[in-house]
């Protein structure tokens, strides 16, 4: 008689907005990087505080195609900026010389009245803007987010001071910081699952994580919650990076891994499953994530991933629900331990 073994699921998880709550440290640094980069201009002390609603913010994040939180500060400061008028051209020569330079004299000579006035008189100034402006990005804000921390690339120097902290900052990149010598805002990070429901779902799956996070902030929240031991693999952003750099270097192609491609669940469900096998040989697959993004990755990768959309935590559930549903999701959870009841249900 042939013996049944029966496969076990694969239940990937997203990290940030599922597994550990960012609303106080990713969210907020990308507000506190926006405050700070109109600081010292003229006029500055108009400007509301907060500088915009997070739940703005959240709207902003889940109109989709934003890669990371560096690239939705980015974005961000550059609809603030388009209510101001235009800066000058930056020149390369220029620009390549002293960033930070060129950021400091240009916003000291940029008066933000109007900007003041329109914050006042929006709720949602950022869902405004999007919708005015596009996600376009001002070719002076865009020369201050080239290359890498330390080699000019002043909004996510910023951005990292302030979601780090000074020590790990120095730690991470070898440099002093510029403008943050507190705490960091990754040290308000909280977990949103219960570690005893992770146990559970740990004994009888195959649980991995696929994060648009950096491999050293993946790993610090892991380590600090003693996480890692329900996980058997996590791809990061440094996973997608050194693909597309092999990519290019053997192609002459560039592309983008990151989500909403779905390569991290399609490199992780084969490092578990092999590439030749059917559906039925594998049991099934779950993602789980708290933005469009992540479902459009599920909807599109190699196997047949069920779709399930966080909203643990959101500003604006019902706008969440209908983004996540419009984008593929085949379920919604508002708690962490209906997972659970997911998953046994399609066992």
């Amino acid at each position: 008689m042939q013996n049944h073994v029966k496969r076990k699921n694969l239940v990937i998880f997203d990290m940030d907005g599922v597994l550990i709550d960012v609303s106080k440290s990713y969210r907020e640094a990308v507000r506190q990087t926006a405050t700070f980069f109109f600081n010292s201009a003229k006029a500055s002390e108009q400007l509301p505080k907060p500088l915009f609603p997070l739940s703005d913010l959240a709207r902003l994040k889940q109109s989709g195609g934003l890669n990371n939180d560096w690239d939705l500060t980015c974005l961000v400061i550059s609809l603030l900026f388009a209510v101001l008028p235009s800066a000058p051209p930056v020149l390369p020569k220029q620009r390549c010389k002293d960033a930070w330079q060129t950021y400091i004299q240009t916003i000291q000579n940029t008066d933000v009245t109007l900007l003041a006035q329109y914050l006042k008189a929006h709720s949602y100034p950022l869902t405004s803007l999007l919708a005015d402006k596009g996600k376009q990005i001002n070719a002076f804000i865009g020369s201050l987010y080239i290359g890498d921390v330390g080699r000019g690339n002043v909004i996510k120097q910023i951005f990292q001071e302030i979601y780090l902290g000074h020590e790990l900052f120095k730690a991470t990149y070898c440099l002093d910081a510029r403008i943050w010598h507190d705490e960091g805002l990754i040290n308000r990070e909280t977990v949103l699952f219960d570690p005893e429901i992770l146990g559970r779902l740990a004994q009888n799956n195959i649980l991995a994580i696929a994060t648009g996070r950096p491999a050293a902030e993946a790993a610090y929240p892991l380590d600090h919650f003693d996480l890692h031991k329900y996980f058997a693999t996590v791809y990061t952003l440094d996973d997608c990076l050194e693909a597309e750099r092999i990519i290019f270097e053997r192609e002459g192609r560039t592309v983008s891994l990151s989500k909403p491609s779905p390569y991290m669940l399609d490199i992780i469900a084969h490092a578990f499953f092999p590439k030749n096998c059917v559906q039925d040989e594998v049991g099934h697959c779950y993602y789980i994530g708290d933005m469009p993004d992540d479902m459009v990755a599920a909807l599109h990768a190699e196997l047949d991933f069920i779709g399930i959309g966080a909203i643990f935590n959101s500003p604006d559930k019902f706008r969440q629900k209908a983004e996540l549903r419009r984008n593929g999701a085949d379920y919604i959870i508002e708690k962490a331990n209906e997972l659970t009841d997911i998953i046994e249900i399609k066992k």
